[in-house]
């Protein structure tokens, strides 16, 4: 296995982890998608996995705000297997919340309600909002009754494109999330095979910060950003290779 795909395994971050990893921009996407309007981000408590628990990887962002437990993943590749993914996400989580409860009492243990959701802002062409399901990879009985029955067991993941001129409402609504977009775009826009990408990063933070484009997080972040942009961007290619992208 190359070392690049190695390397991610254990690497801390992505842009959009570290843009959500503030409890105010992360409460202003969730009031967007669900048309809220909490104002106090210490309601918010954020659950996000640490440790890996698939092919050592982590999950990007997960909280909990009153009864509810929201998981927001962030692909820049079309990937299938997120609802398998995020049941064993989901798992993890719920094991370590009731931690404390005994599951073989007389009452019945109170679990806040899941959500999951895929925030894709990939080059190739995706819809521009659909729903995955764990039913889909379920494989199909080769004798017997070929009925289709309801699933005994189900995960559902709304996915959204978040690419520029995608989801205009919701980009309405959450300045973080149309400044991510159009940093990205910007990213993308330099990124010709002409400048290498360490120059296209660089540009693209450069000219954001100067025209108010996630102006203080880049600025407050920017070795970091532009380190984490330019590893994201060789994965991506090293994944290619390997027919993963």
């Amino acid at each position: 296995m190359n070392e690049t795909l190695q390397t991610k395994r254990t690497y801390k971050d992505s842009v959009f982890r570290m843009l959500y990893s503030r409890k105010e921009e992360l409460l202003s996407l969730y009031n967007a998608l669900n048309g809220t309007d909490y104002q106090d981000p210490e309601r918010l408590e954020v659950t996000t996995l640490e440790n890996a628990i698939y092919m050592n990887m982590k999950n990007d962002v997960s909280f909990l705000l009153d009864a509810e437990m929201m998981l927001y993943e962030h692909q820049s590749t079309w990937n299938p297997n997120m609802p398998l993914r995020d049941l064993f996400y989901i798992s993890r989580l719920l094991e370590k919340y009731v931690n404390s409860e005994s599951l073989y009492a007389s009452t019945q243990v109170k679990i806040p309600e899941p959500h999951f959701i895929i925030f894709y802002n990939g080059s190739s062409a995706a819809p521009e909002y659909t729903t995955l399901r764990l039913s889909d990879a379920f494989m199909e009985r080769k004798n017997g009754s070929q009925e289709k029955k309801e699933p005994e067991l189900e995960l559902k993941v709304r996915f959204l494109n978040i690419n520029q001129g995608h989801n205009p409402e919701l980009m309405k609504k959450c300045r973080t999330l149309r400044e991510y977009s159009e940093f990205v775009a910007r990213i993308r826009k330099y990124m010709t095979g002409e400048i290498a990408i360490e120059d296209a990063v660089d540009r693209a933070v450069t000219e954001c910060i100067a025209e108010g484009i996630l102006a203080d997080f880049l600025r407050n972040q920017r070795a970091e950003v532009i380190a984490v942009s330019i590893f994201e961007y060789n994965e991506k290619e090293e994944l290619k290779k390997y027919g993963r992208a």
